[in-house]
């Protein structure tokens, strides 16, 4: 009996052994990738990361690199003065051939008819600008209009069924989210570079200018000269954001490059085509960053919000309840923290739009709506210019001359004096024309016309009259 027992203790521990050893070698054999030994037999872990890990940029690129061009800007020398040295030393030549200057950017395809948006310091001063399309086709590019306060130029070339890229949310980028950038730095064409978002509402003080509307998207991208107007674009092929500049001291790529967001750009272009020129609406705040200075100074809690150091008078701001000492927090819902954040977001809009802001007083949050003026403290569209003349839609117009109205029995009317590139040109407007009424309301100037625009929320009915007499009926979609 003691035999049989031991003889099938000794079976079972035969077969526990045999199932724990093959356990052991199909464990081992399962992660036997993950480990390598070295020449001591010291056992190295390695690493395999799956292809999902990797983000796919190969939609995006393979998309968006169709609608980026690359714009060639021909600049014509200046006649050089010929000086009594040249003649006694001979500096030059008298009249001799000036040198024209070449410079190169990129561009992006917005609309399959032939709109490109580029930089302002791109195609600035150009007598000639060359697009060349991704598939080596070039076309001759006109300006229609540009804006040096936030470097947004757009261009068009005579073009049908183009690729495009349509705008994303740039203000729903994340920080560390993966984008592209995509341009023709060093007129090495089509170049796709990758990288993340470094940060959002970045300014670059040391850039020359007066006034400008800095909240750059900054990326580690590679971004080199050349790549300027070129696209920055999200996973999902959408453009959102204008490469503009790079942070440098060499001139070349150093890890920073800074993209106009398309929040900005986007309603650069619309207020290009619509106008013929950029409708800036003001806040009328003067502002400080919070930091720990302040906040010991003001007494503040937490630093949220940027500080109203000072109030326009009869300014927006003003005209709202804003005070100087209060925080604001929120606009139209969207958090700002710094001045550049408040600029990208009041850049949206035009003047005369209301908008909705929440600040702090006294550690209370309060609401206010806020009507948005012109930089002049005004809120017309049309800008009037010598003469009289005022711009709208794109098009120059003024108040008919009396004798005008006379010729043709009117009481009172605006005259198209040119037509350019936006509404009235789209609708089929000719110079001459002389606007009557606007949506059955009598009108005399151009800011009559823009009194209507800005109640009228989808379209507007213009009357008038061309000199050959006949009176004519245009739609205009807002």
């Amino acid at each position: 009996m003691n035999m049989k027992r031991i003889f099938i203790y000794l079976i079972l521990t035969v077969i526990v052994s045999a199932a724990t050893a093959l356990t052991v070698i199909k464990i081992t054999d399962k992660n036997s990738g993950l480990h390598a030994y070295s020449g001591d037999g010291v056992p190295i872990q390695k690493v395999t990361l799956s292809d999902q890990l990797y983000p796919d940029f190969t939609f995006a690129a393979e998309t968006a690199v169709k609608a980026v061009v690359h714009v060639k800007v021909t600049k014509k020398g200046a006649d050089q003065p010929y000086t009594i040295y040249d003649f006694f030393f001979g500096y030059g030549n008298p009249g001799m051939t000036p040198r024209n200057q070449v410079n190169s950017g990129s561009g992006v395809i917005i609309t399959t008819d032939g709109y490109i948006i580029t930089n302002n310091h791109v195609i600035e001063g150009a007598d000639d600008i060359v697009v060349t399309l991704e598939n080596n086709k070039s076309f001759k590019a006109t300006s229609v209009g540009s804006d040096p306060v936030t470097d947004i130029a757009l261009l068009k070339i005579n073009a049908e069924n183009l690729p495009f890229l349509s705008f994303g949310n740039s203000d729903s980028l994340r920080l560390g989210e993966w984008v592209i950038a995509i341009g023709n730095p060093y007129n090495l064409r089509s170049t796709i570079t990758a990288g993340i978002v470094s940060a959002k509402a970045r300014s670059m003080p040391s850039m020359d200018g007066d006034f400008k509307i800095e909240s750059f998207i900054q990326t580690d991208a590679a971004v080199n000269p050349g790549n300027s107007g070129g696209a920055l674009v999200n996973t999902r092929g959408e453009l959102v954001g204008i490469n503009t500049a790079i942070a440098s001291r060499t001139g070349s790529y150093s890890g920073y490059s800074f993209a106009v967001p398309t929040t900005i750009a986007k309603k650069v272009v619309e207020d290009i085509l619509d106008f013929g020129t950029v409708q800036r609406a003001i806040l009328g705040i003067t502002m400080r960053e919070i930091d720990e200075d302040l906040s010991r100074e003001h007494g503040l809690k937490g630093n949220e919000g940027v500080f109203i150091a000072e109030v326009t008078k009869d300014g927006a701001a003003d005209r709202a309840g804003i005070k100087s000492s209060d925080i604001l927090s929120k606009i139209n819902g969207v958090a700002v923290n710094s001045a550049p954040a408040v600029q990208e977001q009041i850049s949206k809009f035009r003047p005369k739009d209301k908008i909705s802001v929440e600040i702090k007083r006294e550690g209370k949050l309060i609401q206010l709506s806020v009507v948005l003026q012109a930089k002049a403290g005004e809120s017309d569209l049309a800008s009037a210019g010598k003469g009289g003349v005022a711009s709208l839609f794109g098009s120059e117009l003024r108040s008919a001359s009396q004798e005008t109205l006379k010729k043709l029995s009117l009481r009172q009317g605006v005259e198209i004096v040119s037509v350019g590139e936006g509404k009235f040109k789209n609708a089929g407007i000719r110079k001459g024309f002389v606007i009557t009424y606007v949506n059955q309301i009598p009108v005399g100037s151009a800011g009559d016309i823009e009194s209507v625009i800005q109640r009228s929320k989808r379209s507007l009915l213009v009357e008038g009259v061309y000199p050959d007499g006949s009176v004519v009926y245009y739609g205009i979609g807002l």
